[in-house]
């Protein structure tokens, strides 16, 4: 199967909706399953960068089994819009995920959050301990996710990337060749990535223009450092109870990050992947699936 026809399947798998004015993709399993999803929990997902949605391929139809599944390209990635006039932020990333689960009636989720996402995510907790939120939320699952930023071991190319002089530049020059060569670099068993998934990952990720926004949605981790004290303050503060998904040897969410955040929350609990790298999800599909089932049952 060539690399355009599984980008090509996946965008068959899901739709667009008009989302605060942009058109956002959503692959919603309400939609696909033949299974009755009516009375079904829900598991709403936030993805992480420079990937999207197809991050899950390999788990989608797993979590759809047990859980109405919906997950969305954020702005600026995947299938979804990319305007080049556009700030990028984080905040805004939040306004539209929450005003697209309100529009597809979701009612109390389980929010999985992986990388990027989990940024994203603590805009919604910020937002749900001042009694804001739109949504009633069940439970949070972390995954991956630089949140204290001060421990993060960020790639030289997203250095590069997120650099306001030299990150266009970058983009223009960046291509499948260094993408796959930087995946490979934070999996535990790089040949666990194949040569069609990097292919597939590419052509999503340059859709639609998508190589002219790389570099301004590569500076989201500034956003990190400067709304700190809201969005670990979110962590800190929050009822909800967390469960922290975390393989042990990613080189970038260090393992030290997940010991801090399960620390410093009061309903967490540390749940560690053995012998798997930045992107689990892809990496070691079933036993990372196996493990999102079980936290997320977890009473």
């Amino acid at each position: 199967m060539t690399n355009s026809k599984i980008a090509a399947e996946w965008l068959e798998k899901g739709k667009h909706y008009l989302i605060n004015g942009h058109k956002i993709f959503v692959i919603d399993s309400e939609h696909s399953s033949k299974i009755n999803q009516a009375q079904r929990p829900e598991l709403c997902i936030l993805h992480g960068f420079p990937t999207s949605s197809y991050d899950y391929w390999k788990v989608l139809d797993v979590f759809a089994e047990h859980y109405r599944v919906i997950i969305h390209d954020h702005l600026g990635f995947g299938y979804s819009d990319k305007p080049t006039e556009y700030s990028y932020s984080l905040v805004e990333q939040t306004d539209i995920a929450l005003s697209l689960w309100k529009s597809l009636g979701v009612n109390k989720p389980v929010i999985l959050a992986h990388d990027y996402g989990t940024s994203i995510l603590t805009e919604i907790l910020a937002r749900d301990n001042q009694g804001c939120c739109s949504i009633d939320i069940e439970k949070i699952i972390l995954c991956n996710g630089s949140m204290h930023i001060e421990l993060a071991r960020l790639r030289l190319m997203q250095k590069l990337l997120r650099n306001r002089f030299l990150g266009p530049t970058v983009a223009k020059l960046f291509n499948m060749k260094a993408l796959g060569k930087n995946l490979k670099a934070i999996y535990f068993n790089s040949d666990k990535l194949s040569e069609q998934e990097i292919g597939a990952i590419w052509e999503m990720m340059i859709y639609n223009q998508g190589r002219d926004v790389i570099a301004k949605i590569s500076r989201y981790t500034f956003e990190r450092q400067f709304f700190w004290e809201r969005w670990i303050g979110a962590l800190r503060e929050t009822e909800l109870p967390i469960e922290i998904v975390w393989p042990d040897s990613d080189p970038i969410a260090v393992s030290k990050m997940a010991t801090v955040i399960e620390t410093e929350t009061k309903n967490s609990n540390l749940h560690w992947l053995k012998d798997a790298g930045h992107f689990p999800m892809l990496e070691a599909p079933k036993r990372w699936s196996q493990l999102v089932l079980e936290v997320a049952k977890l009473k």
